[in-house]
């Protein structure tokens, strides 16, 4: 149980404890973004084949070796004065040697993190607005968001407080470069 330090509850105490005591159903994952409890079914088959797309170029052609991890639960910095933020990933991106993913908890910290990538599905303004605060506030040096509405791949740079300095966004079809430590081009006309 989260308590304060004079051994009273608070109420972002009893809104995180609720969270992680959740039992999500079956075929649902569960994440708590800006203090809201958000529940959404498992992805569909193209949403899974722009991660995919995303993972193979990665794994081909980045400069520096990566380890990759699906739906991994990261525990991220609240805006000031307000809980935790838990969010889940559809990619997340670390550099091999520092071995990020052996033995971490279910919620991880975002430090040593290279990239977090996002596919739009049913909730398509958290991935573009909350989590893309949360990443920052993270300090998660890039944010990849694949909008299939849209039908757009925005690169999120230079995380500064609750939000990115820099994006860059371009349709399906033209190569997106990214930065050290991946030094490609990611091709997205396959996104489509």
């Amino acid at each position: 149980m989260t308590v304060e330090a004079d051994g009273q509850l608070t109420p972002a105490g009893i809104l995180v404890d609720g969270f992680l005591s959740l039992g999500t159903p079956e075929g649902f994952r569960a994440e708590l973004i800006a203090e809201e409890i958000v529940v959404q079914p498992l992805p569909d088959g193209n949403h899974e084949h722009c991660l995919n797309v995303v993972l193979k170029q990665v794994l081909r052609k980045s400069r520096t070796d990566m380890d990759f991890s699906g739906n991994k639960g990261m525990e991220l910095p609240g805006s000031e004065g307000r809980p935790r933020n838990h969010a889940v990933p559809d990619g997340t991106f670390a550099p091999t040697d520092l071995h990020l993913f052996r033995g971490a908890d279910p919620w991880m910290p975002p430090q040593g993190v290279a990239l977090v990538v996002e596919v739009t599905s049913t909730k398509p303004q958290a991935d573009r607005e909350a989590k893309r605060r949360c990443y920052a506030r993270g300090a998660i040096p890039l944010y990849l968001l694949i909008d299939r509405d849209d039908s757009s791949v925005t690169l999120f740079s230079e995380p500064e407080g609750d939000d990115y300095r820099q994006h860059m966004t371009i349709p399906y079809g033209k190569p997106l470069p990214l930065p050290e430590p991946f030094a490609f081009d990611l091709e997205t006309e396959d996104f489509g």
